[in-house]
């Protein structure tokens, strides 16, 4: 290395002790393009020491092969690693790194400017404890930086280091960075930041880095790294009540059962009274195991095994809490929503949903409002798209351990998943839970759907018929239930075109109104199904997530996907009711196969080709089935 400490080579073992004795700060850099995050990482890993002298020969040699200063050392190379970042000279991912000083430990992550790529940067945001905004002397405050800052504020980030960069290339004038400071901290007066220290810098000089410089005596502020050093940031989460989410039930023999996890917050020891939550059952803590053997107290940070006193039920995604200042549950939030797909987000649609090791399915209602990143406005939305951020309620499947954002960064913030594709789509925060009317209570009833299906000689079902306009879904769907109803079966069709007339008359034919639609039917078909009936479901339902849906709201096995397989260039062919011919002319908007997709179906239970067979012959085919499988037999 450049420099090593002098400890490491007398002695590794107090070298480490001392290491483990500090503090640890996590902070990140963000901003707009190219105001010198990359460049600021790599400053401080360099004034650190903490570059081996082959990588620093590396490095000179990058710089002038690569580099964007002329043949002198690009201290941006040091943290942009992928060929994409130092082809363009941008950052694309989050690079974290990791340095020390004598005074302490830090990981920084090194943030994307890029519009694109503000996923990647909230996700660095979501653990960092400081924010590093930079700003380009030369441009000033502009739109990423506004919705950075915004963002990070959204992500709990309390503490902010304002540095204005590149100050050498407006000849360290005073007036520039006053103005600067001045129209941020107006700016970010409402965004809840315990403090905002603002530093005249040049990155790639050193100026107002490790030292006071002196091309700027006008400064009397902070430097960044001593200020950097020195801020405190573990009290709060120290003083907080106990927490820790169960990441694992330790389970190696008969003779032990422990519940593995990071304390999220606060302290414990042995005899401690604890809740576990959802359950609400309370026992007191009877051992604190880690590998290097039983401890006498553990406190946040600290990744520990507790076994308790009393066998209770505890799963992963449970939190075990202080028993006298419990976390609160419920499965209904207000929430605010960080959109990060480029496919708009769907109210109505099922999502998989993250909580720290919590899991579940998130349906989101339309958004209340979205929020215009430049002036801090709520505005009309129907919908978010990439990088919005807006408010909506949450419903999930099942209740779980939470606390407000606010309050509990590990159990108050969530993503959003794809179940098709597994992208992640979305990084919410809880706001506060929503109650649910009091007065309202699940009526037990003494006859149930076996009874009913009894009483009709057959089981319950659900046919969903999909596939494109034209495919002959209503068709078939019809001679089926004409059959079903010659033997004697108790059967409805739903479908698409009578159901718009009633039911859903209100809806378009927008993605969102379209998962809408879905919905709607889904829940008619599973009430449908409980009273016994063989439900015949007639929709193109183009999304295979909201098909899937409609499968988990009824029973195991009372779900039969039939899809009606016909080429567009067929269905459009015939086009019976004349709509791929106004769709093709532009006067049928959202069309599905013209200008909306149609996702066909991975594994249905039937697929009928309406090009081969006839629809009675398809018709046949389903009834085939539904005999060999014992629908019709009750």
């Amino acid at each position: 290395m450049a420099h090593q400490d002098a400890l490491i080579a007398q002695d590794i073992e107090a070298y480490l002790r001392a290491q483990e004795q500090k503090s640890m700060l996590r902070f990140i850099t963000c901003g707009s393009v190219d105001d010198g995050k990359s460049t600021l990482i790599g400053r401080l890993l360099f004034e650190a020491k903490l570059i081996y002298e082959d990588q620093l020969a590396a490095l000179q040699a990058d710089s002038k092969r690569v580099g964007t200063q002329g043949g002198d050392i690009d201290f941006a190379l040091l943290v942009d690693g992928l060929a994409a970042e130092r082809e363009q000279g941008i950052t694309i991912d989050v690079a974290y790194r990791f340095f020390s000083t004598e005074k302490r430990k830090f990981i920084v992550a090194d943030t994307p400017g890029h519009e694109q790529y503000t996923r990647n940067m909230a996700t660095g945001a979501s653990t960092a404890d400081l924010a590093v905004v930079m700003i380009d002397a030369r441009k000033g405050v502009l739109t990423q930086t506004r919705r950075h800052s915004l963002i990070v504020s959204m992500l709990g980030v309390r503490h902010v280091v304002l540095c204005v960069n590149k100050m050498d290339l407006v000849d360290y004038d005073p007036a520039v960075f006053h103005r600067i400071q001045n129209k941020y901290l107006s700016f970010a007066a409402s965004l809840g930041f315990k403090d905002i220290a603002a530093v005249p810098v040049s990155a790639l000089r050193g100026d107002n880095i490790t030292e006071r410089s002196e091309a700027t005596p006008w400064h009397d502020g902070p430097v960044l790294m001593p200020y950097l050093e020195t801020l405190s940031v573990d009290e709060e989460e120290q003083a907080a009540p106990f927490r820790m989410a169960v990441q694992l039930v330790n389970r190696p023999n008969l003779d032990f059962r422990g519940f593995a996890g990071r304390i999220g917050s606060g302290s414990i020891a042995p005899g401690a009274k604890v809740k576990a939550l959802p359950s609400g059952k309370e026992s007191t803590i009877d051992r604190i195991v880690t590998f290097e053997g039983d401890l006498e107290d553990a406190v946040a940070g600290q990744s520990v095994t507790l076994t308790l006193a009393d066998e209770i039920d505890i799963s992963r995604g449970d939190v075990i809490c202080e028993a006298g200042a419990p976390v609160e549950t419920s499965d209904q939030f207000k929430t605010t929503l960080l959109w990060m797909s480029e496919q708009e987000m769907l109210p109505g649609r099922s999502y998989a949903f993250k909580l720290g090791t919590a899991t579940g399915l998130a349906q989101l209602a339309e958004p209340k409002y979205k929020i215009n990143v430049n002036t801090g406005e709520h505005m009309a939305a129907a919908t978010l798209n990439l990088n919005e951020i807006g408010v909506c309620n949450v419903a999930l499947d099942r209740e779980i351990a939470f606390e407000p954002y606010a309050q509990n960064r590990e159990l108050g913030g969530f993503i959003l998943i794809d179940r098709l594709t597994n992208e992640t789509v979305g990084l919410g925060l809880i706001d506060f839970a929503l109650r649910r009317a009091t007065n309202i209570h699940r009526q037990a009833l003494d006859i149930d759907k076996s009874d009913r299906a009894q009483l009709k000689g057959h089981k319950p079902l659900v046919l969903w018929f999909t596939g494109l306009s034209g495919s002959g879904k209503s068709t078939i769907a019809n001679i089926v239930e004409k059959r079903l109803h010659k033997l004697g079966k108790h059967t409805y069709t739903l479908d698409g075109d009578n159901v718009r007339h009633g039911l859903n008359r209100d809806l378009g034919f927008t993605d969102a109104d379209r998962v809408e639609n879905i919905r709607r039917v889904g829940e008619v078909a599973k009430l449908m199904a409980d009273a016994g009936l063989i439900v015949l479901v007639s929709f193109i339902s183009p999304f295979r997530a909201e098909r899937e849906m409609a499968r988990s709201m009824v029973g195991d096995g009372e779900f039969w996907e039939v899809h009606v397989d016909t080429p567009l260039k067929v269905a459009e062919a015939r086009d019976v009711k004349g709509l791929y011919a106004k769709a093709r002319s532009g006067e049928l908007k959202n069309f599905t196969g013209i200008d909306s997709p149609y996702e066909e179906p991975d594994s249905p239970e039937i697929r009928v080709n309406t090009v081969e067979t006839s629809a009675e012959e398809a018709a046949e085919q389903i009834l085939v089935k539904l005999r060999e499988l014992g629908v019709l037999s009750g």
